[in-house]
């Protein structure tokens, strides 16, 4: 529901100041200059405690105000001037006129928050008076506006059939087959993964047509910008489905949000850098992390303990295009792609995945490999089974090197497999029995030699995503031994309050446990999509700490999971037990460049349009490259306002009362790793000498 919002105006915010914040305009009234202002501020600040964030903020923000940072994602050099922003904005002295209603109202909100303590946080009973308002794809209601879906793409797809020009191929219908009978065709297609796949929309004008027409002009004046750009288009007839175009029913917002580009992507596209610089590797030179890496774009690594493996198949690929995805740089350069044929797997693999699987066998600190793409599951079965045969040998091999070696001197061995998949979302078919079969084999086979966490790493984004389709596939999937793990890439739409507690929820339900929930990527092509780390923090804090347990109950609901056959059903009655909507399982944190996941932030400035500026440590509940050391502090400046942040959500229909305490987050702590997402012990102790890491030559 889209709402016309009335901003507020440059002269209402003066006034807000003078009749609820009084002493602050005196102050600037009464000053000569800006350094005047902030020496005002100070001595107003004086004899409060600094118990209080807002003091504490407050007064971080007079220390800062002059510096210089340095702003890392974009490598600008960012200067830190919060007082004088404020003072020209009251005085309406020179420059008044580039200080925008976004940077008072966040600074407005800071003072307030000196003289009025917060308020408490919500209770249960509010937390679920939000979650009931996002329906999940298992709902009545939504089933049936999806049924209509299905029978109206199952007709264009007939139509689309027969416009294909080849008499050859896996989906044609046979001569004489009327239309009943073409239906029935399609339908029987429709539980094949590779159908949808082959069928998936490609042009603008496809897009409309398969959602009923029901685009409006500026968002397919976009998508003919994006096609004219290259920007790959790439949405399955599924999918497609699960998305509503009559505008009543159910609210799609979070899921169009996903795959429905924007017109800041379109914009930005050609510009588009990795944010993640370790991601940047020059051949025979450590990337920013400090790790040597073996030629080609494969591996991936920050942490001594994981690296992330790239196959050369069509495990680049996904089963569709998400619009906020972290590698949409890499479709510049034609990387990662939708050409399916070009991505099967060449005569050099082979080569290639034994000189990748010797580079984790003779890492003394790799024990993780996480195997993803594009997306793990894009590999058909019997290039997955190749790969996670490569794997499984090189775990061997790696074992028994160690017997060798003295305690002290062993390499850390391999404990955990994942693989990074959306197509449980994107193509719950995909689950077949000849993966699953997959999966069983080499868990029995890997468990022999020391791998003791088996996970598929899914990124549901919605509780509309979790269909009847994606229900038995979560299924199938945990039969196998298995674990199933989500993250969450946490948007505007997926911010809104009580909608990823909902997510929670239902995938607790059926067995899952949240593992991340991942701020979007503060870049300008990610504008429009982008939710404040406050937000985050505001979640986290609010929303999501209604499920957390204490140590003791972690580890009574460990046991319980261990061994267990029914994990959903483990998981349901525990929640039930302990009067929990959902496990807090997941840790919500931003991506950062060079220094990883964190949430461990502090406000240390507001740009005149109201862009917040943080400044962000690492993770210290994890290990971290050596180089981190050396690294230090991370400035960041957030490419939206809070205040154009709740404006978005008022034009989505929310009440933004609902978020009033938005404006109190200005510190952030990572959150500690719930233990089951801990590294088992290795039972030796390995050595600490680390290979394949060059901090001379680190970036």
């Amino acid at each position: 529901m889209r709402r016309e919002v009335k901003e507020i105006t440059w002269d209402e915010m003066r006034g807000k100041f003078r009749q609820d914040l009084p002493e602050v305009a005196v102050w600037a009234d009464q000053s000569r200059n800006a350094e005047e202002f902030r020496q005002r501020v100070g001595e107003g600040l004086e004899g409060l405690s600094d118990d209080g964030r807002a003091v504490r903020t407050l007064r971080r923000l007079l220390e800062l105000e002059g510096q210089t940072v340095h702003e890392l994602s974009r490598e600008e050099e960012v200067r830190l001037q919060t007082f004088a922003l404020l003072w020209q904005f009251l005085s309406g002295g020179p420059g008044a006129e580039r200080v925008s209603v976004d940077f008072a109202l966040d600074v407005y909100h800071l003072f307030m928050r000196v003289r009025k303590a917060p308020e408490a946080g919500p209770g249960k009973d509010e937390l679920r008076r939000w979650m009931r308002r996002w329906p999940d794809g298992l709902n009545g209601h939504v089933l049936a506006v999806r049924r209509e879906n299905k029978r109206r793409i199952m007709a264009l797809l007939v139509r689309k059939i027969e416009r294909r020009q080849s008499a050859s191929g896996r989906y044609v219908f046979p001569d004489g087959c009327g239309e009943d009978e073409k239906l029935a065709l399609v339908e029987r297609w429709w539980q094949d993964y590779r159908f949808h796949l082959a069928m998936a929309v490609k042009t603008p004008a496809e897009l409309d047509r398969m959602l009923g027409g029901s685009l409006d002009e500026e968002t397919l004046r976009v998508y003919h910008r994006a096609q004219e750009k290259g920007i790959p288009i790439f949405v399955t007839p599924y999918y497609l489905s699960l998305l509503n175009p009559t505008g009543t029913g159910y609210d799609d917002t979070a899921i169009r949000s996903y795959v429905i580009y924007s017109a800041s992507l379109v914009d930005t596209f050609g510009r588009i850098r990795a944010w993640e610089r370790e991601d940047v590797v020059e051949a025979g030179k450590p990337n920013m992390a400090g790790w040597l890496l073996p030629d080609g774009h494969n591996i991936h690594r920050r942490y001594p303990d994981v690296a992330i493996l790239i196959p050369d198949t069509m495990g680049r690929a996904c089963g569709g295009l998400c619009a906020s995805c972290q590698r949409m740089y890499d479709f510049q350069s034609r990387r990662l792609n939708f050409e399916f044929e070009g991505l099967k797997p060449k005569g050099t693999w082979n080569m290639r995945l034994r000189r990748l699987m010797e580079y984790f066998e003779q890492d003394t600190q790799l024990r993780d490999i996480l195997i993803t793409g594009g997306d793990a599951l894009m590999s058909r079965n019997a290039t997955l089974r190749h790969l996670l045969e490569a794997v499984y040998r090189m775990a061997v091999r790696k074992r028994e090197a160690n017997r060798g070696r003295p305690d002290g001197e062993k390499y850390a061995e391999l404990q955990r497999v994942r693989l990074g998949t959306r197509l449980p979302v994107y193509l719950p078919m995909r689950v077949d029995d000849e993966l699953l079969d997959i999966l069983r084999q080499f868990r029995a086979k890997a468990s022999a030699v020391g791998v003791r966490q088996f996970f598929i790493q899914t990124h549901f984004q919605s509780p509309l995503e979790v269909t009847p389709e994606a229900r038995e596939a979560l299924r199938r999937i945990l039969s196998t031994g298995w674990s199933v793990t989500n993250q969450l890439v946490y948007n505007v739409a997926a911010s809104r309050r009580g909608h990823t507690a909902k997510l929670r929820r239902v995938l607790n339900g059926l067995g899952v446990i949240c593992y991340y929930t991942f701020s979007v990527k503060g870049f300008e092509e990610n504008y429009e999509v982008f939710a404040p780390n406050a937000r985050s923090m505001q979640e986290a804090c609010e929303e999501k700490a209604l499920g957390r347990l204490s140590p003791e109950e972690e580890r009574e609901f460990l046991s319980r999971l261990d061994g267990t056959v029914s994990p959903a059903a483990a998981i349901r009655g525990f929640c039930t037990e302990k009067g929990v909507p959902f496990l807090a399982t997941d840790r919500n944190v931003l991506n950062l460049p060079g220094i990883g996941k964190s949430m461990t932030s502090r406000l240390v400035g507001i740009g005149p349009d109201g862009r917040r500026i943080l400044c962000f440590d690492h993770d210290r509940t994890r290990r971290h490259s050596p180089i981190i050391d050396r690294m230090g502090e991370v400035y960041i400046q957030e490419n939206k306002s809070l205040y154009r942040y709740l404006l978005q959500l008022r034009e989505m229909g929310e009440d933004i009362g609902e978020y009033a305490s938005l404006w109190d987050y200005t510190e952030g702590e990572t959150e500690r790793r719930f233990p089951f997402f801990e590294y088992p012990d290795l039972g030796f102790c390995p050595t600490r000498r680390s290979t394949n890491l060059d901090l001379e030559e680190g970036r």
